[in-house]
């Protein structure tokens, strides 16, 4: 869509306000489903990055990748095998969970962020002792293999990162405590854990779907706001049900917790990180 000067001008000036109010502010941002498959959704999510970035706003990249995961156990012949929508992890998978989370996908974004006019940085959740875990296991005894749940952040690697001019991409995995290992971690808890801990003023979560919905088939349904205390009786109606019950989750703790906002949004919606913080009109469903 082309734009006349005016309206150009008009979209800055709308966006002003919100730039003032985010200024030197934190916000940790989850980056996975299919904005990161979707080259043309890529380019968009790192382009919202950097020019968040180069106004002021202290920007930190939580990613997964999921399917690069599940591409390379494919190549080497190992199926994947998922337990309560958690990918089951053995040591041979947890090996290709960290080749490819601290390796490929890690260092493509890096080099994304730096061609588009930013510096970022690859760090593992290993690295400065960032995120520290143990292995996940159920009351009922369900056992992920090597998934972990992270007890300790220690932030100051990232805050150090940023206070250099920095733009932190952050993979979702972590050092083990309780055993000589490290841990495949859900990379939405690892943005929520990260948000809390570095007093972030929002938490964006992108996903595949519009955002919270009353009716998962009709988008006409979307809930644009929620308050934490609402949630229990949306769970509690069926409104709130299976993989969304745990992203809820997230953005109810890390709101719990002092982050001030927390987005469950629509990655494939074209630059949605720019709509939702410096506009108007917002995106998806915000918690607070």
């Amino acid at each position: 869509m082309k734009l006349n000067p005016e309206n150009r001008a008009a979209i800055l000036a709308e966006a002003l306000p919100y730039i003032q109010d985010y200024y030197g502010e934190t916000v940790v941002v989850k980056y996975g489903g299919n904005a990161m498959t979707s080259e043309e959704l890529k380019h968009n999510v790192i382009q919202d990055i950097v020019l968040l970035h180069l106004v002021g706003i202290k920007v930190v990249l939580v990613h997964g990748g999921g399917p690069d995961i599940s591409a390379l156990l494919k190549k080497i012949n190992k199926k994947s095998e998922f337990v309560n929508g958690l990918r089951y992890t053995d040591e041979e998978t947890m090996d290709v969970v960290q080749m490819v989370l601290c390796g490929k996908v890690n260092k493509n974004l890096v080099t994304l962020l730096d061609k588009a006019g930013g510096k970022g940085v690859g760090l593992g959740g290993m690295d400065g002792g960032l995120f520290r875990a143990v292995r996940k296991v159920d009351e009922d005894g369900t056992d992920y293999g090597l998934v972990g749940e992270i007890t300790e952040v220690h932030p100051k690697i990232i805050t150090d990162m940023l206070e250099q001019g920095f733009i932190p991409v952050v993979s979702s995995v972590a050092a083990g405590i309780d055993a000589d290992t490290n841990y495949n971690i859900n990379a939405d808890i690892a943005a929520e854990k990260l948000a809390i801990a570095l007093k972030a003023k929002k938490l964006i979560l992108l996903t595949d779907v519009r955002g919270l919905m009353k009716d998962p088939k009709d988008e006409t349904t979307l809930i644009p706001r929620l308050k934490v205390y609402e949630v229990p009786a949306l769970i509690q109606s069926g409104i709130i049900s299976g993989g969304m019950i745990p992203k809820v989750e997230c953005c109810v703790e890390a709101v719990t917790h002092g982050v001030e906002r927390a987005n469950i949004q629509d990655g494939r919606v074209p630059h949605s990180i720019l709509i939702e913080l410096l506009s108007n009109d917002g995106v998806g469903t915000m918690f607070s």
